[in-house]
């Protein structure tokens, strides 16, 4: 399957060419009329007809110099880089295709040049645009001698043909017969519309399909006053439609997709979480200043200040003359080496006693204190994460959004480090319900996930060893972190806080206590007590 940025630039290019090929009335262009072809994904390529079968256009020269000509190629050369064979569109009006022999004239003059290319800037899009504007009579100045407008797309160069031209339409030049021949197959339409609804939406994938939809509106306004059967322009309205649901879709959902970037939750995800409060959720990632640092310290370069003072170690260094020594080191060679370098005859010498690594150098060493932060970090925070979350009823409402804010927060740190979480929801005693996510692209399941729960009463005690056992069962779960996460005060018995003690130092893990509505107390079994 196509990558979803690749099949949004190629969805609708497939489209209006299927409807061009097999629906609308084929051209020839004219002397000065504009024309391009579509290249590879979603670029395009434009030059100006200038007669007898030929189009006078940029030819890169070298793409890694940057070099390019202005050269009349045939339309087979012209479309020779095109990701979709022959077609050629041609700047038309209702009537047909549409040119000027002014601007044929300017293109036909700027053969033989060279000049700069660049994809975005001085590309052959603003030499067709500036050839268009020689409708105007101005072909006296025909040096091209381009500035640094930016100009990616064939966007400018359309407006131009239609104030210059009057090119309203845009339609295909059968050069080769080709199309007649063999018209190509109609998309597949739930296809298409599968692969929009199945992306992951973010601020690129929302900003292109914005510019699709633009496209498609064009389009249809273009095609309006042809003859177009009504199942076709049914067809296209639904894609319309599509892309407009779901760019709205993302509009309703944006400010909590940038808390969560690593999310990838698609229209489709989001339709079946109906009903979530992602605007709540979004604020309170946004505002809740203690699950930023808590998710900071779950992160796996945190160290606390705590451990970089017990972690203060010595490293060897090169940083004080002890001595000297013979080795290869040109950096740290006595100035009296060189001194063979000067003499002919002994220069032979010196390269000799280099390959043999025995030049008198200076032999450098040292002891420096440095702090163990980073290789600290490694050995300790490599594990997942294993979050006991509270369904019970005092959990209802605000605390149980700032629990699922927390759980998201570490979801989105995770996946960027590539660690995994298990979450557990409890409830009263033996009420559990487990959720492991092991890679990126399951946020939409874990939202479905924390709509379970169980109300009720609770039971610290079960989830808390079943925590333990996760740890201990799996091999991949070595030094995780636990999270206890609830409205109020874990309450564990005496016996069973000495089995907490125990366990935590056999797995070498910590356990945290988050409290999501309540006063910190502190307690006899968390490494830290974490107030929302």
């Amino acid at each position: 399957m196509m990558g979803a940025a690749i099949f949004e630039n190629v969805a609708v290019k497939n489209i209006k060419y299927f409807i061009d090929s097999n629906f609308r009335d084929h051209v020839k262009p004219l002397p000065g009329s504009v024309l391009y072809c579509d290249l590879l994904v979603g670029a395009e390529h434009s030059g100006i007809y200038v007669g007898d079968g030929e189009i006078s256009n940029i030819v890169v020269d070298s793409l890694l110099r940057a070099d390019a000509t202005v050269r009349r190629s045939t339309p087979e050369s012209f479309t020779s880089k095109s990701w979709a064979g022959s077609k050629i569109y041609v700047s038309c009006n209702k009537r047909g295709a549409v040119g000027d022999a002014k601007v044929s004239l300017g293109a036909n003059a700027h053969v033989g040049e060279k000049s700069f290319y660049g994809l975005i800037y001085r590309n052959c899009h603003h030499f067709s645009r500036k050839c268009v504007g020689y409708a105007d009579g101005l072909v006296n100045e025909v040096s091209f001698t381009p500035d640094f407008t930016l100009e990616p797309t064939t966007k400018p160069l359309k407006s131009a043909a239609r104030k210059k031209l009057g090119a309203t339409k845009w339609r295909l030049w059968d050069w080769d017969g080709s199309l007649k021949n063999n018209p190509p197959a109609e998309p597949d339409w739930q296809v298409i519309n599968d692969e929009y609804t199945h992306q992951s939406l973010n601020a690129q994938s929302a900003a292109r399909m914005r510019e699709e939809l633009v496209a498609t509106r064009e389009y249809i306004a273009e095609i309006a006053d042809e003859s177009i059967p009504p199942s076709m322009r049914k067809k296209l309205q639904g894609f319309a439609t599509m892309l407009g649901k779901v760019i709205a879709k993302y509009t309703e959902v944006k400010d909590f997709l940038g808390q969560c970037p690593s999310a990838g939750l698609s229209y489709e995800d989001l339709q079946k979480l109906s009903g979530e409060d992602f605007s709540a959720l979004a604020l309170a990632l946004q505002n809740n200043a203690q699950i930023k640092e808590l998710a900071r310290k779950m992160g796996r370069d945190y160290v606390s200040e705590s451990r970089k003072k017990r972690t203060r170690i010595p490293k060897a260094s090169r940083s004080e003359v002890h001595g000297t020594h013979l080795s290869d080191d040109l950096m740290r060679m006595l100035p009296s080496e060189l001194l063979n370098l000067e003499d002919e005859t002994l220069e032979h010498l010196f390269y000799a006693r280099l390959l043999e690594k025995q030049l008198q150098t200076y032999q450098l060493s040292g002891t420096t204190l440095v702090e163990g932060e980073k290789e600290d970090a490694q050995s300790h925070r490599t594990g997942p994460i294993v979050v006991c979350l509270d369904t019970s009823g005092s959990m209802d409402g605000q605390p149980l959004l700032q629990a699922k804010a927390l759980l998201l927060a570490l979801a989105n740190l995770l996946t960027q480090e590539k660690r995994s979480l298990h979450v557990i929801l409890f409830g009263d005693s033996g009420q559990l319900r487990e959720f492991a996510m092991e890679h990126a692209g399951q946020t939409a399941a874990l939202l479905g996930f924390l709509r379970q729960g169980f109300g009720g009463g609770t039971d610290y005690e079960t989830p808390l060893g079943r925590a333990f056992d996760t740890i201990a069962g799996q091999p991949g779960y070595r030094k995780a972190d636990v999270l206890m996460v609830s409205d109020g005060d874990c309450q564990l018995s005496e016996a069973f806080t000495q089995t907490v003690q125990a366990r935590k130092a056999a797995l070498d893990c910590m356990v945290y206590s988050v409290l999501c509505n309540g006063k910190r107390v502190a307690d006899t079994f968390s490494d830290e007590v974490v107030v929302l």
